[in-house]
């Protein structure tokens, strides 16, 4: 089997104003769509974050790697390794090295097109299942008022709905409250994280604090400050949420101050900021300075580096998860065949996929039951995309003018001079 054609179609998905410590989400989620062609006419598919950066870097590599065989992934690799260029994650929530991006593009779609054409699930391919149902978690955000996409209006109107406009009451604990119940009722999460970074770290650990009181002690509570807060601001807030949280994720910015926090206060922490890569990973254990890893394969490189970092978090004793960032069922898919292939995932996997909910190129969306996916069980990904809903989606990126992600430009528009800050509480 041979790749005869490679397909990059840059896409936009609505996503509402949500609220983080960059800033805020823009009215269209970028996303890039891989397909590879095998002589044969079977097609393998992947998604990962859209940007002009990666979307160039994709189409270098396209040029380079048709006719190579999908299973010969280790030559793969070497010919991406040697088109790449040096790149660093940056001082934003999501991460911005276009060279694990396209690693993780081209894996994901070569497994999936060996699947096609032997007939057998990706999971399968991963070692087999170490579960049959992946759960999720609700991920919450604080949002200004409507939804994402050309007419910027609210798909459900209902005030308990979590698309519903919040406006102030985003600032109100209870307003975060209702968006975990709505969330919980159609999807049946058995966790919740909450994007902070926000607000005054006081008002997002009263917002933590009012969950608590929700749901009672039986629900796991996460909370996300995206590292913007000091040391002596995460260890305060940590105090009050001792015996509250599940995890604190990256209160603080970098491997020592996570080291120093977790010294402090008696809640484990994760990181999807501090360490990112196999080369942070000798300062996370020099350090100590999380007790969990969120892995997430857009980021790591694809499957068998996720694989890889999963025997990392084995051998050192972190508990591991899944990170997410805005996503189709594409990713949702692989994420599903990924966490279901190990063993030692120890805590439900984030999801931005409510907040794309309807939105989706998959001819047959993935559907959560109890908070969980069922790994699809048929060939590559198990999964079909609708090339009617793969080219409106494409039309919508073409017509909406964003190329990059900047959260920090989208809040200039509400908050004039508004400006990020790694470090701001």
């Amino acid at each position: 089997m041979r790749i005869s054609e490679i397909h990059i179609t840059p896409v936009a998905v609505p996503d509402p104003p949500l609220l983080n410590a960059a800033g805020l989400h823009a009215p269209y989620a970028l996303r890039l769509i891989i397909e590879l062609v095998s002589a044969d006419g079977l097609s393998g598919w992947g998604e990962i974050p859209g940007s002009e950066a990666a979307r160039a870097a994709l189409q270098l590599a396209a040029a380079h790697l048709v006719g190579m065989d999908p299973w010969g992934l280790n030559a793969i690799d070497a010919v991406l390794e040697s088109l790449a260029t040096p790149d660093e994650r940056g001082a934003t929530p999501w991460d911005q090295r276009t060279g694990v991006h396209v690693k993780s593009a081209i894996e994901v779609a070569c497994y999936d097109l060996i699947g096609k054409s032997i007939g057998r699930p990706v999971v399968d391919m991963l070692g087999g299942p170490a579960r049959e149902r992946v759960p999720f978690a609700a991920y919450l955000f604080y949002k200004y008022e409507g939804a994402g996409g050309e007419f910027g209006f609210d798909r459900d109107v209902s005030a308990s709905g979590w698309f519903a406009a919040r406006g102030e009451a985003a600032l109100d604990p209870a307003g975060v409250v209702a968006q975990a119940q709505a969330m919980i009722e159609h999807y049946g999460f058995k966790s919740i994280k909450l994007k902070g970074g926000a607000f005054e770290p006081q008002q997002e650990v009263d917002a933590i604090l009012a969950l608590r009181e929700a749901f009672g002690p039986d629900m796991p509570l996460r909370l996300d400050p995206n590292a913007i807060w000091r040391f002596d601001t995460a260890i305060a807030a940590g105090k009050q949420l001792e015996g509250v949280l599940e995890y604190f994720e990256d209160p603080v910015r970098g491997q020592a101050n996570m080291a120093a926090v977790a010294d402090a206060v008696d809640i484990p922490l994760a990181t999807n900021m501090c360490t990112t890569s196999f080369a942070d990973l000798p300062g996370s254990v020099a350090h100590q300075s999380e007790a969990i890893i969120l892995s997430d394969h857009h980021f790591w490189g694809g499957f068998r580096p996720s694989l890889d970092l999963a025997r990392f978090c084995k051998t050192f004793g972190r508990g591991m998860s899944m990170h997410s960032n805005s996503h189709l069922g594409i990713s949702l898919a692989a994420m599903t065949h990924l966490a279901a292939a190990v063993p030692n995932l120890t805590y439900d996997c984030d999801t931005h996929y409510p907040w794309q909910d309807s939105c989706d190129l998959l001819v047959e969306p993935l559907r959560f039951e109890a908070g969980a996916i069922a790994v699809p069980r048929g060939p590559g990904l198990g999964i079909e995309v609708d090339r009617a809903k793969l080219a409106k989606l494409h039309q919508q990126y073409l017509k909406c003018g964003l190329t990059e992600r900047n959260d920090e430009i989208e809040m200039q528009k509400l908050q004039p001079g508004w400006t990020f800050q790694a470090t701001r509480w």
